[in-house]
């Protein structure tokens, strides 16, 4: 099999963190069905376990910000990385300030989760991703790029994220980096930053998850992209 064709997913190996709710189930889901072995990760132990059972992954509750953490997670992979998807994220305060009032103090730990959490969990994957040519997909946001009110904080760390992975990729020729804007969802994490009832309108966490897996089987060039490009009918 070559290196680099993930249409062949037989002893495939995918670590998704946030996985226990959102697109990361969504995510887990659409990536058992076509045959990848599962390593899952989220903070909340109960859902996780329930999305495991389903999809037949190994798992792990924690918080992707701690190092031990990140560590054992990648452990339970023993060696086969051939994807790690870094959808773990959280919005920082609730409800989300605009600059002028927001609490910086809270900032450490927002760019904790959402930008050095990814890029050391790609540390500790590299070797096995380098030797399997796998590729690594960093969820973004359209916050990343627009000057959303209130989103400014939320929106840095992921701009930072793109800027990240646009030099990952550069660095790693053996290893595919996307950025990857979903759209909005309705989840929770949504519905948390702007109502249940707005973010009930938002588009489906599965059909988000569903384009992604299609990137990853396409594996175009690295860079940022939006998952609305690859699902089915669109013209990537």
């Amino acid at each position: 099999m070559n290196a680099n064709d993930f249409s062949q997913t037989n002893g495939r190996t995918a670590i998704v963190t946030g996985a226990s709710a959102g697109l990361g189930s969504a995510l887990a889901e659409c990536l058992a069905g076509a045959g990848w072995g599962l390593v899952l990760t989220a903070r909340g132990e109960a859902r996780l376990a329930e999305v495991a059972e389903r999809t037949g992954a190994r798992y792990l509750a924690g918080d992707v910000a701690d190092a031990r953490h990140r560590e054992k997670l990648v452990g339970l992979a023993e060696g086969r990385v051939d994807l790690l998807v870094n959808n773990a994220s959280t919005l920082g305060q609730a409800p989300m300030p605009e600059l002028g009032e927001a609490d910086l103090s809270a900032w450490p730990r927002l760019f904790d989760v959402n930008t050095r959490a990814p890029i050391a969990l790609a540390q500790l994957a590299l070797p096995s991703l380098r030797e399997r040519g796998g590729a690594i997909v960093n969820i973004s946001s359209d916050a990343a790029v627009g000057p959303y009110p209130t989103w400014g904080s939320y929106g840095a760390s992921k701009a930072a994220l793109d800027q990240l992975s646009n030099v990952l990729d550069a660095e790693e020729p053996e290893v595919a980096v996307w950025s990857v804007d979903p759209g909005e969802m309705a989840t929770a994490m949504l519905a948390e930053a702007v109502g249940e009832a707005d973010a009930a309108e938002a588009g489906s966490p599965l059909a988000a998850a569903e384009a992604i897996v299609r990137i990853v089987r396409a594996r175009p060039d690295g860079g940022r992209l939006e998952a609305a490009n690859f699902r089915i009918g669109a013209d990537a």
